[in-house]
């Protein structure tokens, strides 16, 4: 039996080094036993792995399996290291074994990783800071979580770059992570005992939490889902999720009644203060990239709100969305379809400018999924508050945005469809896109003004 000791649960590169070795010398998965830290011997005793044969021919396996390994070697299943060592070893004979998702082994590690990943997202969303005083008079923001699996150290990244110029410790039951500004630290497991239950900035979120809460979009089923109960007790809006549901009828007739009157002073306020947070946005790095976050502006009881891409070099300089040559031909083709740009609401899906320099020049460059997703988040934010019968995504880019997933115009154009959150979503091409095409310029323009014309009749019908 051949003992292999990693470093901790999460020990990837230890993994994968004792199970390129043992590949190499043809060991069976049955023939390991797979060790973390000091975790009891094998009490039969143990040969530690086997150097790779100086005979033995290198192999390499397809990227996806290591995107694979990395997620579910953090899954909490004791057998994950030796269910991704045997589909290593299948994988040296059959190169196409992950193609098989059929496969009950493939099934159950992606079933592990997607367990992870979805595990790492909740502790993105879910790890709430409350600020205690330090030594020195210094402050520290300390907060608790307990993940299902082990994730804490690889989740260390997003929380280093996403409050950089902070001091902070996440404490979780078996692992604790410390940031000073400058290092990351860390130490054993803590208990709840251990966080601090609150700071007075917690009622200032109660109140923006409140006024931005939409009775008339509630789905506790769906609430639930994304938000499970078991991370309640540790977000303090929560403690006001039950009250506004139970009196979300008359609060929603309270709203419909504001509407009829002019725009209500509580939307108004969440809006201001959103775009206030999102100008300190350091939510992806492309906040070092552009010169300012650029907020969508237009009126806060808009019918239809319009989601371009992100924003280009005059709309960096300006810090005003649409403002550009592309901006021009939008407000020309609203004109044309007989659609008031001034009563529309017009934001990006992407809130900093994405370039490459070139001399004098900033080139754009597209959005990748990974902003797209961070920047999501502001645009989420928007529709809450503003609550359009009509989103417009202009372009790919907006499209993957609204509705979370790669959509294709051609299939998506020139019709509505439902947005997880209610209301229509339409999609149609980009004005920028019309500027770069070369044949056909007319009759593209005269298709975008019929798609614009489209929805603004739409919209009418919905007021």
């Amino acid at each position: 039996m051949h003992v292999v000791r990693l470093d901790n649960e999460e020990d990837f590169d230890g993994w994968r080094d004792a199970a390129r070795s043992l590949a190499l010398a043809q060991v069976p998965p049955t023939e390991v036993s797979w060790q973390v830290g000091d975790s009891p011997q094998d009490l039969f005793g143990g040969t530690p792995t086997p150097a790779a044969p100086h005979s033995a021919t290198p192999f390499s396996v397809p990227r996806p399996f290591l995107d694979l390994a990395r997620s579910a070697i953090c899954h909490s299943d004791p057998e994950r290291f030796s269910l991704l060592y045997t589909l290593l070893l299948r994988l040296r004979e059959e190169p196409r074994a992950m193609e098989d998702s059929p496969d009950p082994l493939v099934r159950r590690l992606e079933r592990m990783a997607k367990e992870v990943r979805r595990d790492m997202h909740k502790m993105h969303a879910f790890v709430r800071f409350r600020e205690v005083a330090a030594e020195g008079g210094s402050t520290r923001y300390v907060a608790w979580f307990e993940p299902d699996h082990h994730i804490v150290r690889s989740n260390s990244g997003f929380f280093v770059r996403r409050f950089a110029n902070m001091a902070w410790s996440i404490l979780t039951p078996q692992l604790s992570i410390h940031w000073d500004g400058e290092t990351l630290t860390q130490s054993p497991g803590a208990t709840r005992a251990d966080a601090p239950d609150g700071d007075p900035v917690e009622e200032t979120w109660k109140a923006y939490y409140a006024s931005i809460f939409n009775p008339a979009r509630v789905k506790v089923k769906a609430m639930a889902k994304e938000m499970p109960k078991k991370y309640w007790k540790n977000m303090p809006e929560t403690a006001l999720v039950n009250g506004l549901i139970a009196g979300a009828q008359a609060r929603e007739a309270r709203m419909v009644a504001a509407s009829r009157g002019g725009i209500g002073d509580n939307a108004l306020a969440a809006w201001e203060a959103v775009r206030e947070e999102a100008k300190g946005c350091t939510r992806c790095h492309l906040y070092k990239c552009g010169t300012q976050t650029v907020f969508g502006e237009g009126p806060i009881d808009a019918k239809i709100m319009f989601v371009g891409e992100q924003p280009g070099d005059q709309e960096d300089l300006a810090g005003k969305p649409f403002v550009g040559p592309a901006g021009q031909l939008l407000d020309r083709a609203l004109g044309d379809a007989g659609v008031d740009r001034s009563a529309t609401y017009v934001t990006n899906a992407v809130k900093h400018f994405k370039f490459e320099p070139r001399g004098k020049r900033r080139i754009h460059q597209k959005p990748e999924a990974p902003e797209i997703a961070a920047c999501r988040w502001w645009l989420e934010q928007e529709r809450t508050i503003i609550r359009p019968p009509i989103t417009v995504a202009l372009g790919a880019t907006a499209a993957r945005s609204l509705f979370g997933k790669v959509v294709t115009i051609s299939a998506m154009r020139g019709k509505a469809h439902s947005i997880h959150d209610g209301g229509e979503g339409w999609v149609t091409v980009h004005p920028s896109f019309l500027l770069r095409v070369r044949d056909n310029r007319e009759e593209e323009y005269a298709r975008f003004v019929e798609d614009l014309a489209m929805i603004g009749k739409r919209a009418k019908a919905l007021a």
